[in-house]
C-alpha cells in the first residue's frame, strides 16, 4: 500500500462539521476528478476507503446515489458516474453553475467563504486529483486538474491560506505543487490528515540525523586517515635516521620524540604530547616530528 493511499484513507476518516463543507468538498473532488460536464460527472479510484466517501459525501451535500456505483467485490480502478440530467442540474445549481452557458470551469469562491469549508475543498482537491511521494524517498505532493483557470485560482487560494505551492503544465494538465517538506506537513495536517504529516516529519528527522551521524563518521574517518598518513611519514623518517646511525647523535628532547614515536604508531599528535614526559603543547611536538622528517629528506 503506497504513502499516497494511506495518506488518501486517513482524510477519508476526517467528519465534515457541517453540510456546508460536505458540499466544499464535494466541489474539490469533483473539479479534481475525471469529469464534470453538463453531460456526466465521473470519478474513478482504485480506493475502496474513497469510493464509500464519495458515495457518502454526495448523499450529504444533494440527497443523491451515483447513477454508476461499482461493484464491492471487484478490485481496481473503478468509476463512479452520474449522467441523469435532473441531478446534473441540482449539482450544478448547488454551485451556481449554468450548464448551458458553461464555457470553462472555475472555483466559486462563494462556496468557500468559511476556513472550514476551505479545508474541505483542498482535501476533496487531493483526494481526487492529488498524490503524494513516499517521504522515505523524497517530498513531493501535487494536484492536478484539466481545468486551467481552477488550478490557478487553486493556487491564488492556496497562497491566500498560508502556502507557497508551485504550478506547472503536465500533458494537457495543470498542476500545482509542493516540494518543502515543511509545507507538505502544513498542507496534510490542515487537510485532515496529522498522521501523514507526522510521519514525513518522523521520515524528515530520521534522515537528519542518518546525515549528521554519516558527516561524523566520513570526518572521523578522514582525520583518522590523516593520522596515519602522517604516523607513517614520521616512522619512516626516524627509521632512515637511525640507518645512518644519526638518531643517538640527536638531542635528547629529539631522541625521546623519535622514540615515543616508534613506540605508538596508532597515536595521533595531541596523544603523543599528553604521554610525553613531562608533558608537552601539541605543536611543541609537532615542531620536533617535522624537524625529524626534514633531517631525513622526507619533506
Amino acid at each position: 500500500m503506497s504513502f499516497s493511499y494511506k495518506t488518501k484513507e486517513e482524510l477519508c476518516r476526517v467528519i465534515p462539521g457541517k453540510d456546508c463543507c460536505a458540499a466544499a468538498e464535494c466541489y474539490g473532488m469533483l473539479l479534481y476528478g475525471n469529469a464534470f460536464s453538463a453531460r456526466e460527472i465521473r470519478i474513478v479510484t482504485g480506493n475502496s476507503a474513497l469510493g464509500k466517501r464519495i458515495t457518502e459525501q454526495f448523499l450529504r451535500a444533494f440527497s443523491m446515489l451515483f447513477d454508476v456505483v461499482p461493484d464491492p467485490e471487484k478490485t481496481g480502478k473503478q468509476a463512479y458516474i452520474i449522467e441523469n440530467p435532473e441531478k446534473l442540474r441540482r449539482v450544478f445549481d448547488s454551485y451556481d453553475i449554468s450548464q448551458e452557458n458553461l464555457l470553462a470551469h472555475h472555483v466559486n469562491l462563494g462556496v468557500l467563504e468559511e476556513d472550514c469549508c476551505r479545508r474541505s475543498f483542498v482535501r476533496g482537491a487531493f483526494l481526487t486529483g492529488g498524490a503524494i511521494t513516499d517521504p522515505a524517498k523524497s517530498y513531493h505532493l501535487e494536484l492536478v486538474t484539466a481545468h486551467y483557470n481552477v488550478s490557478r485560482e487553486m493556487y491564488s487560494l492556496l497562497l491566500d491560506m498560508g502556502f507557497s505551492p508551485k504550478e506547472t503544465p503536465r500533458a494537457g494538465n495543470y498542476v500545482t505543487y509542493f516540494k518543502q517538506s515543511a509545507a507538505i506537513e502544513d498542507y496534510l495536517a490542515m487537510a485532515g490528515a496529522p498522521l501523514a504529516a507526522m510521519e514525513i516529519m518522523s521520515n524528515k528527522i530520521e534522515k537528519e540525523m542518518r546525515n549528521t551521524v554519516n558527516r561524523k563518521v566520513n570526518c572521523d574517518t578522514a582525520n583518522v586517515t590523516k593520522t596515519v598518513d602522517a604516523a607513517a611519514v614520521q616512522i619512516s623518517a626516524i627509521m632512515k635516521i637511525g640507518e645512518t646511525g644519526a638518531l643517538d647523535t640527536l638531542p635528547e628532547k629529539l631522541r625521546q620524540t623519535a622514540s615515543l614515536r616508534l613506540e605508538n604508531p596508532e597515536l595521533s599528535i595531541k596523544e603523543l604530547a599528553e604521554i610525553s614526559t613531562p608533558p608537552v603543547s601539541k605543536s611543541c611536538l609537532n615542531h620536533r616530528l617535522r624537524k625529524l622528517v626534514s633531517m631525513a629528506g622526507l619533506r
